[in-house]
């Protein structure tokens, strides 16, 4: 458990959001999933919004966390390397899409659930950033590749593989998919991740 009270408040929120929804998410709720003392988190932060603001600036940075230790590493100076072995790049993909919906499922519940706030309340909009990233190496790989439109090629892979995530957690795939956290699970995302990539670059060669 994290020692810091920025990750103890932030992570007991995450679960909050996972749990009950952008509704369950108050300054007293995360008071008691943290388990301190009444008026803590009110304390750190102000406001909902700030309270948001700092639940979204933790996922960010767990995620990155995740990017930079995978193998291959999904970091933008790896992605055009990456992109030079589909397989490879398909496999990092998938051991983080698995993670995100096994053991760091609540982290990807909250971050849908703060990105579905950011409609309703479009001053969030330049707060939730989240996919800015992931998008940005996307286009690096693909540039890579030859995409005569790397910008859009790398905005539409990101869309595709966020979809599948989004399916396999609240979809039908939930349903029919391997269970996560398991081998086989990271083997048919995998393939699927596979079947992308290779669709995507031998698009960027046309």
């Amino acid at each position: 458990m994290p020692t810091d009270r920025f990750a103890v408040l932030t992570d007991a929120a995450i679960d909050l959001l996972a749990e009950r929804g952008m509704r369950g998410l108050t300054h007293r709720a995360v008071d008691a999933g943290a388990r301190v003392p009444q008026g803590t988190t009110s304390a750190y932060f102000r406001t909902r919004k700030a309270l948001i603001e700092a639940v979204v600036r933790r996922i960010a940075d767990l995620d990155r966390v995740d990017l930079a230790e995978s193998r291959p590493p999904l970091d933008a100076d790896a992605a055009a390397a990456t992109m030079a072995d589909v397989d490879a790049a398909a496999a990092g993909i998938a051991v983080i899409l698995d993670r995100w919906m096994s053991t760091a499922r609540n982290r990807t519940l909250a971050r849908y659930a703060c990105l579905l706030e950011a409609t309703h309340h479009p001053e969030l909009r330049t707060i939730l950033r989240h996919g800015d990233a992931s998008r940005a190496q996307a286009r690096s790989m693909l540039a890579a590749a030859g995409a005569r439109d790397p910008a859009r090629a790398g905005d539409h892979l990101v869309a595709c593989i966020d979809g599948l995530l989004l399916d396999r957690l609240i979809g039908a795939g939930a349903r029919t998919a391997p269970a996560p956290g398991t081998a086989a699970n990271r083997a048919d995302l995998t393939m699927a991740i596979t079947t992308l990539l290779r669709a995507f670059v031998g698009e960027a060669g046309r």
